[in-house]
């Protein structure tokens, strides 16, 4: 994974990464990192992707995130999370370590993820690369 960006990168994935997972483990939410990650990573290889080329525009892309839609119940937690957050300075540390190319991707490459009992119409037929905590992850989703 390649670092891709600043101050902003690091607090804009650990809002996204608590907004998405912070109910569950360490190593479930460094996996929804890692989808990141690999986003960002696939743009840079292919000169440039739909999903953004930054970790700011992967996270805030419309409908890619829910956590950064303007109407799911979400979004007011990750605007107002600080680090007196316990919950939230975890997925800041988590962050730090994504952006600078130091969390290994324990997804093997994954840049889509569901929770389980949902079945999202692009994973229909598919097979997760991974299964971590409460979420299944693909690396095979174009």
């Amino acid at each position: 994974m390649t670092s891709s960006g600043a101050p902003d990168a690091v607090d804009v994935l650990a809002r996204t990464v608590y907004g998405e997972a912070r109910g569950e483990s360490v190593r479930g939410r460094e996996a929804v990192a890692c989808v990141v990650m690999n986003r960002v990573a696939r743009a840079a290889a292919q000169g440039g992707w739909w999903w953004g080329s930054t970790v700011a525009e992967v996270c805030r892309r419309p409908w890619q995130f829910s956590c950064w839609n303007a109407d799911d119940p979400n979004r007011s937690a990750i605007e107002r999370a600080d680090e007196k957050d316990r919950e939230f300075a975890v997925c800041l540390r988590i962050a730090r370590r994504a952006v600078a190319g130091a969390l290994a991707d324990q997804t093997r490459g994954a840049t889509h993820y569901h929770a389980h009992g949902a079945t999202p119409p692009w994973a229909a037929g598919r097979e997760p690369s991974a299964v971590i905590g409460r979420h299944k992850f693909y690396n095979d989703v174009e």
